[in-house]
């Protein structure tokens, strides 16, 4: 078991030698297995044990079991007693999710504070088998079905290679000492049903089950790995960077084979689930304008592209009053920066849509800069009086949604629009030959 246990361990150099190992101990036959294995093969090692306060006075004896074995085998020893009842419900997800999250930002910490490389945790084949089967349940694609990885980040998982019965063959051959948490018993779990009914049921059709799962995962694992290469490569080709955030070409989907796929593979990142797939692959044909969201993102169905944007950055909503001549204003979308100056050479008589000029003696103040909105119309400069609807305004200007979004208006006192900011401004308080002193504005835009 040593032997085998160096083997697998060098096979993924983590080089476990070189600083401590934050080892997550139940006090389980496992998590007591893998300390063993780790004191004979003379690797550091930091013993962490979390309380979840679930089990009352067995919680309370089960920390003071691995403290007196840590101490025994010469580890260092540390522990944490969480309220796990209490986060699952002010998150809002089940005890055993907030458990998990718990446990592992813990272990995170604890690997910092010791300067560590690794948290090694117990998990074994059968585990890598039971969460197959889960996931089969529940539906996934490759990536559930290769198992457990046996790195993932940080985290490590040295007894992988190791099934059930030959841990618990070990430990009777080295009497190592464990404790049972009777919840294992319990087909509350949807795990343990997996463990105590289907796979005794398995095994009776392969009583090589384990070993037969092990070989098809790896070449899952190796199928997975090469797949992802490919649609990296291909990932690579069709997402674009723009001011918005991404955008990824209709054509590049259409093109393609199983487009679906590819669509979920780099949605993924931004948190979109592959049920909504068929949706948005649909809006892509026949519903242009439509929006999709995760917790973190926007997706718009635009004209020739999807565009994927933060939804922390999708609308401007806020207004912002300028009362006098300032220096610079500070906007959602850039910096606004004023200048008071006497008619000069500089002043052509011509307005750029970011840099305008206004005479100071016939403006109607305070300013405001604020969102456009439905109804906001224009007396766009050049325009002789006439006046334009700004939402007509955006259109010509081929806006997507997104980027109408964060369309502000600079307006005087009564609410007249003086600058459509970036795009248009106004005949309202143009230069004239009676000017005397200029209002200079000028936009910079964040990230132009």
């Amino acid at each position: 078991m040593l032997d085998a246990f160096l083997t697998f361990i060098n096979q993924f150099e983590p080089k476990l030698s070189e600083r401590p190992t934050i080892v997550a101990s139940s006090g389980g036959i496992d998590s007591m297995v893998l300390l063993d294995l780790m004191a004979r093969a003379g690797l550091p090692v930091v013993v962490a044990h979390c309380n979840f306060g679930l089990r009352g006075q067995a919680s309370i004896d089960d920390e003071s079991f691995v403290r007196s074995k840590a101490k025994a085998y010469g580890f260092p020893f540390t522990s944490i007693q969480f309220d796990t009842k209490g986060t699952a419900k002010k998150l809002g997800v089940s005890t055993q999710m907030a458990a998990r999250s718990l446990r592992y930002n813990w272990f995170e910490e604890i690997r910092r504070k010791e300067g560590g490389n690794w948290i090694a945790t117990a998990h074994h084949l059968n585990d890598s088998l039971e969460t197959t089967l889960l996931n089969l349940t529940r539906g996934t694609g490759i990536e559930g079905l290769k198992g457990v990885p046996v790195v993932n980040g940080a985290v490590i998982r040295p007894l992988l290679f190791a099934e059930r019965k030959e841990i618990e063959a070990y430990a009777a051959k080295h009497q190592i000492a464990w404790v049972e948490d009777i919840s294992n018993a319990s087909l509350d779990y949807g795990r343990n049903l997996i463990r105590h009914r289907v796979v005794p049921v398995l095994q009776s059709l392969n009583p090589a089950l384990e070993a037969g799962f092990k070989r098809s995962s790896e070449r899952l694992r190796s199928a997975n790995t090469l797949l992802e290469e490919y649609l990296d490569d291909w990932a690579r080709q069709t997402i674009c960077k723009i001011s918005e955030g991404v955008s990824i070409s209709y054509a590049r989907m259409w093109d393609s084979t199983e487009p679906l796929y590819r669509l979920w593979y780099l949605l993924q990142a931004y948190g979109f689930s592959y049920a909504q797939m068929p949706a948005i692959l649909e809006a892509s044909k026949s519903e242009p304008g439509r929006k999709f969201y995760s917790d973190t993102h926007c997706i718009l169905a635009d004209r020739q592209m999807y565009i994927v944007q933060e939804r922390a950055g999708l609308i401007v909503s806020d207004a912002v009053v300028i009362e006098k001549i300032t220096d610079k204003v500070s906007l959602e979308t850039g910096l606004l920066e004023m200048y008071r100056m006497p008619v000069s050479s500089e002043f052509s008589g011509k307005r750029d849509a970011r840099v305008i000029y206004f005479d100071v003696d016939i403006l109607h103040w305070p300013l405001c800069v604020r969102p456009w909105k439905q109804g906001d119309r224009i007396k766009s400069f050049g325009m002789e009086g006439k006046s334009q609807k700004v939402s007509d305004l955006l259109i010509d200007r081929k806006l997507n949604r997104f980027e109408k979004g964060k369309v502000q208006v600079l307006t005087d006192s009564d609410g007249q629009i003086l600058w459509v900011i970036g795009l248009r401004s106004s005949e309202l308080g143009k230069i004239t030959g009676a000017t005397k002193v200029m209002l200079k504005l000028k936009f910079t835009p964040k990230r132009d």
